[in-house]
C-alpha cells in the first residue's frame, strides 16, 4: 500500500511539473495560450529568466547598475511586426523593447519585481495582430505595447479597450488612434504634426519647388492619413501646385505606370506614404526613370532598414523626425549607447518609441505600486489602475519630456527633420540631423 501511495504521489509531481513548464508565453516566441482565470493576479514565471531577451545580459545600458529584483516577474505584452513585409520596422521595435527589458531590470524593475515581455508577431495584416492581442490579452500581462501599423491598431485595439487592457500605441500616428478607447494612449506623435516639417525642410533646401507629386499606399491606414496632412500642407500651408496624386498597393513592387504618370508633370518634389519596402522600391525606380528633384519620405520610409532596398538612391531622403539619437537627456544618452553596442549604428526612432512604451508602463507601475501595493490587487484591479496612472504621469524618456492628454494623446515638445546620406558604395547610411 505504502509503494502504491508513493507512486502514486510521484506521477503527480510529474504531471504538474509538466504542466508548470508550457503555459506561459516565451520572449520572442509567437504563440501563447491562457494559464489564469482572467481576474487573477499575474503569477510568478519559473521560466522568466531563461526566456529574457536575446543578449540580454550584455547591454552597457545596464552595467554598473547592481540593482536586484526578485519575486513575481510582472509581464507586459509586446505585438509587433516580426514578419512580413512590415518586419523592416517590427525588428526594431523588437529591439527597443528588449533593450528596456534590460535597463530597467538592472534598475530594480517595479521596486525590486522584474518585468518580463512576452513577445507576439502580428504580422503585417489585421488578422494576425487580432490573435496576437487576444493571445496576450488572455494572459496575465498588465498592458500591452502594439501594434506596429495604425491599420492594424484600429482593428485589434478595441479588442483591448473591451477587456480594460491599457495599450501603448509604440507607432501609431493616424488620425484617430486615442479616440479607439479610454485604454489606448500612443507614444508617437500624431503624423498632422510630425510630417509638415519635412515640407518646410525641403523648401529650406530648394527655395524653387512648385510642382509637387504626391504618392501614398491606398491599402494602408496610416498612408491615407499622412498622405491627406502632406496634400494640405503643399497646397495650404506654402501654397504649392499639387501636379498629381499616385496611388499603390504595401505589397507593389513594380512603381512604373505610377513614376511614369508623375513625370509627365515635371514635378520638383515627390512625396511617398508607404512602408519600407514598397516606399524603397518606388525611390529607387523614381531615380531610375530619371526623377532628379528632392524626395520626401513618410514615416513608413523612416528606417536604415529602406538602405538594401533602394541602396545609393536612398541619398538624399529627407524624413520628419519624432527622436533624434543626438537629445541629450540622460536616458537617451544611456540608450544611445547601449543600442550602438548591440547594433553599431545610431538608435533609429521606432526602437526609441517601443523604448519608450516600456518605460512608460515601467515608470507608472513603480507609482501605482507605491499607493497600492500590486501584489495586494487583482489583475483587472492593476490593468484599470494601471491605465488612470499612465495618463496622469510624466516621463523623462528616449524621446524627450512626454506626458498624455486625458484622451492619450502623446504631449511632446520637439520635433526633428532627417536627412538620408549614403556612402559612396551605397550600402551603408545613416540619418544626418538638418539643422
Amino acid at each position: 500500500m505504502f509503494r502504491f501511495v508513493y507512486r502514486l504521489l510521484l506521477m503527480v509531481v510529474a504531471v504538474a511539473l509538466l504542466a508548470s513548464c508550457g503555459g506561459t508565453p516565451q520572449t520572442g516566441t509567437d504563440t501563447t495560450s491562457a494559464t489564469q482565470p482572467a481576474g487573477s493576479a499575474p503569477a510568478a514565471s519559473a521560466s522568466a529568466a531563461a526566456s529574457a531577451a536575446p543578449e540580454a545580459s550584455s547591454s552597457p545600458a545596464a552595467a554598473g547598475s547592481g540593482a536586484a529584483t526578485s519575486g513575481e516577474p510582472i509581464e507586459i505584452g509586446i505585438a509587433v511586426a516580426q514578419s512580413s513585409n512590415v518586419a523592416l520596422l517590427g525588428q526594431e521595435q523588437v529591439i527597443g523593447a528588449q533593450l528596456a527589458e534590460e535597463f530597467f531590470n538592472q534598475r530594480g524593475g517595479v521596486n525590486g519585481r522584474p518585468i518580463k515581455l512576452l513577445f507576439q508577431d502580428t504580422g503585417g495584416d489585421e488578422a494576425g495582430t487580432i490573435n496576437a492581442f487576444q493571445a496576450l490579452i488572455n494572459n496575465q500581462i498588465v498592458g500591452l505595447v502594439g501594434p506596429t501599423l495604425s491599420q492594424q491598431a484600429f482593428a485589434a485595439d478595441p479588442i483591448a479597450e473591451q477587456a480594460k487592457v491599457p495599450v501603448i500605441a509604440p507607432s501609431n500616428t493616424a488620425k484617430g488612434i486615442p479616440e479607439i478607447g479610454d485604454y489606448v494612449a500612443r507614444v508617437s506623435a500624431p503624423v498632422a504634426v510630425v510630417a509638415p516639417n519635412a515640407v518646410k525642410a525641403a523648401l529650406d533646401i530648394n527655395p524653387n519647388i512648385k510642382k509637387v507629386a504626391v504618392f501614398f499606399a491606398q491599402n494602408d491606414a496610416f498612408s491615407k492619413s499622412e498622405t491627406v496632412t502632406f496634400q494640405q500642407s503643399v497646397t495650404d500651408t506654402y501654397k504649392l501646385e499639387l501636379v498629381t496624386v499616385q496611388q499603390f498597393q504595401t505589397t507593389d513592387t513594380d512603381f512604373t505606370a505610377q513614376v511614369t504618370n508623375a513625370l509627365t508633370a515635371q514635378p520638383d518634389l515627390a512625396i511617398i506614404s508607404g512602408l519600407a519596402a514598397d516606399g524603397g522600391n518606388l525611390v529607387k525606380q523614381l531615380r531610375d526613370l530619371g526623377f532628379q528633384g528632392q524626395i520626401i519620405g513618410g514615416n513608413g520610409l523612416n528606417t536604415t532598414n529602406i538602405f538594401p532596398v533602394c541602396g545609393k538612391q536612398c541619398d538624399g531622403i529627407l524624413i520628419a523626425q519624432a527622436y533624434s539619437y543626438e537629445t541629450d537627456n540622460e536616458i537617451n544618452n544611456e540608450f544611445r549607447t547601449a543600442y550602438k553596442a548591440k547594433q553599431s549604428k545610431e538608435p533609429p526612432q521606432f526602437s526609441a518609441q517601443a523604448f519608450a512604451g516600456v518605460q512608460v508602463f515601467v515608470e507608472a507601475l513603480r507609482e501605482l505600486d507605491k499607493k497600492t501595493p500590486l501584489s495586494s490587487l487583482s489583475l483587472a484591479d492593476i490593468r484599470t489602475q494601471l491605465n488612470q496612472q499612465v495618463l496622469a504621469g510624466s516621463y523623462e524618456t528616449p524621446l524627450g519630456k512626454i506626458s498624455f492628454t486625458p484622451e492619450g494623446e502623446i504631449n511632446q515638445e520637439q520635433f526633428y527633420v532627417a536627412q538620408i546620406k549614403m556612402d559612396d558604395t551605397g550600402a551603408n547610411g545613416q540619418f544626418v540631423f538638418v539643422k
